[in-house]
């Protein structure tokens, strides 16, 4: 087997990255970028899509992640031209199922449940080395809402996987895929090129796309955010003006790669959680050049731009926001992808730590390195915790207790620590799979019994302000 990478693209004024050995490959920036790359210089054709004759007698493919009738702002789609068309394969059959994926999320179905009560999962391990398990067959879906069938909702997975992907791709027909890893690398094929995504990055690999995982350090877990009908997008930016957040040149997107590989090869689809396999006889990586804006990407969350009060008071958690992705309901996020990370406190007279409150949105935390304190469970990376809508959280006792009486002097918070937040308007549901796993804890609502009714302390003062104030004391009126 043959592998050709392009050098072109970087020689075409393309910006560039080289990470060295644990990141060998080259990459194009800009999020929602048209882009062009040719492993073969020359090899794209000039001026159209579709000539009558592709150079080198290659086949052009068009993949579309957009209906063709969307706005051109908002139109995604990518033109391939590669030795054989994706339709050169042996008819399509059921795989093998994996049977801890869920994609149908309404309360009429037995597999899935509503509560309200806080929910929290230890790490969940990486299979025995006698139990092997590539990326797809190591997904476990734990909660999500709506329905890949209906083109609207959100899914929670985490993967834990010991074996590489070896003559085998896989293609979510479902969704896009945004995967954060928490330990060992993914080396991911995808039919637009190679990228490697490591501990502290993400990526995003659209509905329908091919693309295949090894695994150079062994074994792998981490995080994956499913969503259905909609594609992610940068958060809007508002009064912060054209820089802040994630900025575009951060984004990285693979160049041209192909194999040339006449070999039997299995793809492996998802569509409606089910798994169907397609079996054909040479590499679906055998793309020589492409050009459009449907392609995956990476990001380093080190690079994102974090913005808070320096004044007084909490900005919202939305500040935080690296990327969104629209629901049907107009100004109503389907899901946000958002991160907190080391940064200055410096607010002045404010109660520092997340305040005590109920949201109208699911919030669901990852970890991917560090630590998380305050809470009512040992959470560490790799781990999980959730709280459906107007569920009450904030801190303990003790927590609460030190920020309210600490100086408020300018301090570095949570450096070394990547907190994930996957946040959704939308009401989740959890799986059997995630009710019934070794790794749900149990939830602990005695640690908030310290928190005293400090208020009744000070019950002579409060009637003295009140006889002050012409109004009858405590227990009378109030």
């Amino acid at each position: 087997m043959n592998h050709i990478t392009s050098g072109a693209t970087a020689q075409a004024g393309f910006s560039t990255a080289h990470r060295g050995e644990k990141d060998p490959y080259r990459y194009q920036v800009g999020f929602g970028n048209s882009f062009a790359s040719e492993a073969i210089p020359g090899t794209l054709p000039v001026g159209q899509n579709s000539p009558q004759k592709c150079k080198y007698d290659l086949y052009a493919e068009g993949i579309n992640g957009t209906p063709f009738t969307m706005p051109r702002g908002q139109n995604e789609r990518t033109w391939f031209y590669r030795i054989r068309p994706s339709v050169a394969h042996k008819g399509f059959t059921k795989a093998e199922q994996n049977p801890n994926l869920e994609a149908e999320f309404t309360i009429s179905n037995p597999k899935v449940h509503v509560t309200p009560t806080q929910l929290s999962w230890h790490p969940f391990e990486v299979p025995k080395a006698s139990a092997k398990s590539t990326f797809v067959h190591g997904l476990k879906t734990v909660m999500g809402n709506g329905s890949p069938m209906q083109r609207e909702g959100v899914v929670i997975h985490v993967y834990a996987a010991n074996a590489s992907m070896e003559n085998q791709a896989f293609v979510n027909s479902d969704g896009d895929f945004l995967i954060v890893p928490v330990d060992g690398r993914l080396d991911i094929q995808t039919e637009m090129g190679r990228f490697m995504v490591r501990p502290g990055e993400f990526a995003v690999l659209q509905r329908g796309i091919k693309w295949k995982v090894t695994l150079p350090d062994g074994t792998a877990r981490g995080y994956v955010q499913e969503i259905f009908g909609s594609h992610y997008e940068l958060p809007e930016l508002g009064p912060l003006g054209a820089n802040g957040l994630a900025n575009v040149r951060d984004f990285e997107h693979p160049v041209a790669s192909f194999d040339i590989d006449q070999t039997p090869w299995d793809v492996i689809y998802k569509l409606g959680g089910q798994l169907f396999v397609c079996r054909q006889d040479h590499t679906p990586f055998d793309v020589v050049a492409w050009h459009g804006n449907y392609v995956p990407y990476k990001y380093d969350m080190d690079a994102f731009i974090t913005v808070a009060s320096v004044s007084k008071d909490h900005m919202d958690p939305s500040i935080w926001t690296v990327l969104t992705a629209k629901s049907k309901t107009p100004g109503v996020a389907l899901a946000e992808f958002a991160i907190l990370k080391g940064r200055w406190d410096v607010a002045t007279g404010t109660f520092r730590p997340p305040y005590y409150h109920r949201n109208t949105c699911c919030e669901i935390l990852g970890l991917v390195c560090g630590e998380w304190p305050g809470r009512s469970d040992s959470f560490r990376p790799g781990g999980l915790s959730f709280e459906t809508g107007f569920c009450p959280h904030g801190p303990d006792a003790t927590t609460h207790k030190v920020a309210s009486e600490m100086d408020l002097v300018p301090m570095r918070v949570m450096d070394g620590t990547i907190l994930l937040i996957f946040e959704t308007a939308m009401t989740m549901a959890i799986t059997d799979y995630a009710m019934n796993c070794s790794n749900l804890q149990e939830y602990k609502p005695w640690m908030f019994n310290d928190l005293e009714p400090n208020f009744l302390k000070h019950t002579d003062q409060i009637n003295a302000d009140l006889k002050a104030a012409g109004l009858p004391p405590l227990g009378r009126q109030n």
